[in-house]
């Protein structure tokens, strides 16, 4: 087993309200005079849109990002040729396609999140459709993170407790990775951990106030999710992020594609890894519920049946990543009391 690892970081994070419009000079140590890309999603509104234009000074190329996918990072990367660098402007698939059509040009990328849904604006990971595998991909994490809470906070209360949901899931995340320590002698980074863990304090400890989702809350979280990306770039691997509650996620991405946000399956799962690892699952679903994150599958649209057959199933996503799953081997019983005796279904 290798002794070493490599450890990527964003270089520079601006968060405040209204740093929307320091953008250009935010841009200007990597871009200079040279044409900006901006990977964005349909949804970002003409505000935003001409808030950035503003702040740049001058008209960047604008790419609109219709999914996560490899079609999409290559329309991103044929618009970037001769620029100097790529914004990711948006939500989860415009960040994820501008930080893999950045990376595969070795291109500075920075993200400018318009939610805070899940950690992708900060990790070097991308997750896209379309791949051999269903889970997220390493790249490189972003040079720079400008967090307008202005704009963050008027995104969709919805997208919000999503983030939340992405958050918890490293208390079972963190379990899975102590477990591969001690089964399989895996690498176990006890400081990104720690960090993995205090972000998800952030809603356990704090569920009600972080509910509200005023500029406060809004902030914590985004530093929160900020911080988890960083964790698993200390790490040099999604390890402390991304576990069991995650392969659960990435099961139900194929069989339930249109069901469900990232960070609201993740929650899911977490409530029921969190009875598997012997840990305190109601503590995870209250705090879920209180910030109006989904507790059950059919808040989802997700029936029964695709819960059990995720649970039995998750573990052959990823047959490499030992968790929880790989070591209780849940039949089509077992899943089944494990989901209804957390309430899941």
């Amino acid at each position: 087993m290798d002794s070493y690892h490599l450890m990527e970081l964003p270089t520079k994070v601006l968060i405040g309200d209204g740093v929307i419009d320091r953008l250009g000079e935010f841009l200007k140590e990597s871009a200079g005079d040279r044409k900006v890309v901006i990977s964005s999603g349909s949804n970002v509104t003409t505000k935003i849109r001409d808030a950035v234009e503003s702040a740049l000074g001058s008209e960047p190329a604008w790419v609109e990002v219709a999914a996560a996918d490899m079609e999409n990072v290559n329309r991103v990367m044929m618009a970037a040729s001769g620029s100097g660098c790529i914004v990711g402007v948006g939500g989860g698939k415009s960040v994820d396609v501008g930080k893999l059509a950045a990376f595969k040009l070795h291109l500075p990328f920075y993200s400018v999140p318009t939610s805070a849904s899940h950690d992708g604006i900060s990790s070097p990971f991308a997750s896209l459709k379309g791949l051999d595998r269903p889970y997220s991909i390493m790249a490189k994490p972003p040079v720079g993170i400008l967090a307008d809470i202005d704009v963050i906070s008027s995104a969709p209360r919805r997208l919000l407790a999503s983030g939340c949901g992405d958050l918890v899931s490293k208390l079972t995340a963190v379990k899975d990775w102590q477990l591969a320590n001690r089964v399989k002698g895996e690498y176990y980074g006890g400081y990104s951990a720690s960090l993995a863990l205090m972000s998800a304090s952030v809603v356990l400890d704090h569920a009600r106030r972080m509910g509200r989702f005023d500029r406060e809350s809004v902030r914590e979280l985004v530093e929160a999710l900020i911080s988890t990306g960083v964790a698993a770039g200390i790490a040099g691997s999604s390890r402390p992020c991304s576990g069991s509650e995650h392969l659960f996620s990435h099961y139900l991405d194929i069989v339930a594609p249109e069901s469900g946000l990232h960070g609201e399956k993740c929650g899911i799962g977490t409530i029921m890894m969190a009875k598997l690892h012997g840990i305190d699952w109601r503590r995870v679903r209250s705090a879920l519920k209180s910030v109006g994150a989904p507790v059950e599958a059919s808040q989802i649209g997700v029936d029964d049946s695709m819960v059990v057959e995720a649970l039995v199933r998750a573990s052959s996503i990823r047959p490499d990543r030992y968790t929880i799953l790989s070591r209780r081997k849940l039949n089509g019983k077992s899943a089944r009391a494990l989901a209804k005796a957390t309430g899941v279904i």
